[in-house]
């Protein structure tokens, strides 16, 4: 066998190949070359994985089986709001899109359709894709609040800024609502900048103040993508439980136990 050289450059000596990589004619393998350098599974070992089959998959079936199970016990209990044939003459007051589009029907109240319901989810769903790409550590992947800090301060720094969200959010629904900024903007600002580039604007910097704050203190990436998944998880879910609870008839904010007309949105589950 001759001798190869390595990514140094030098050319090692005979009596170590030849330690490592015999010649008797039972060998079955070569060596072909050595260089220095890292590839893509370079600190990807096995450690602190499992396989895919059969663990991944034991605790997917066991979680749609749990999860199909909830549903069909919750079934027994409360019957599908079902409700006379439509009539498209008579527009059913207040009327609310499913559960899982009423948050994009509250931002409608705010701001123009194409802010509402393409641009700014359009971003949500681009940042997910992005998170990968944006945070590349393999340290701490695929836990809860992982971070390079202990895990109680990061748990709390995660609730600080879920607590930001649960407080901002209502308020930029409630300020919105009794000032909308389209109708005090309506005559002296283009339909662009009222309907869109204001409200989603003001939106925007809601949700990017906590993950610059973050930065400004050299956290690392992970904690960025933590504090900007954080707040718009928890603006989801105020939005949704505002199209819920909070609107009534006309779409108009009320406390849920004073909406007029005898109204109940608990009756719509």
């Amino acid at each position: 066998m001759t001798p190869t050289k390595t990514g140094t450059g030098k050319t090692p000596p005979p009596e170590t190949i030849d330690n490592v990589f015999p010649r008797h004619s039972g060998k079955t393998y070569a060596l072909a070359e050595v260089m220095p350098g890292e590839t893509p599974m370079v600190g990807k070992g096995p450690e602190g994985t499992v396989f895919s089959y059969p663990v991944v998959l034991l605790w997917e079936v066991v979680l749609f089986l749990g999860v199909t199970l909830s549903v069909f016990l919750f079934s027994l209990f409360k019957s599908a709001p079902l409700e006379e044939i439509a009539n498209p003459l008579v527009t059913t007051d207040p009327a609310k899109a499913p559960w899982y589009f009423l948050g994009l029907q509250e931002m409608l109240e705010h701001m123009h359709p194409l802010a509402a319901g393409v641009l700014l989810p359009g971003a949500f769903i681009a940042f997910l894709v992005a998170v990968p790409y944006v945070d590349g550590a393999c340290a701490g992947a695929g836990r809860w609040f992982g971070s390079t800090r202990p895990l109680r301060s990061a748990r709390r720094h995660v609730g600080w800024i879920a607590l930001y969200g649960l407080v901002v959010m209502p308020a930029y629904i409630a300020l919105d609502n009794a000032f909308t900024l389209r109708e005090l903007l309506r005559g002296s600002a283009p339909q662009w900048i009222a309907q869109g580039l204001a409200p989603g604007g003001i939106l925007v910097v809601l949700v990017l103040l906590p993950a610059v704050v973050v930065r400004l203190r050299r956290a690392p990436a992970r904690e960025v993508v933590m504090a900007l998944f954080t707040v718009m998880f928890v603006a989801a879910v105020v939005f949704t439980v505002s199209g819920f609870l909070f609107r009534g008839p006309g779409f108009e904010l009320h406390w849920p136990w004073r909406m007029p007309d005898g109204y109940n949105p608990w009756d719509a589950l």
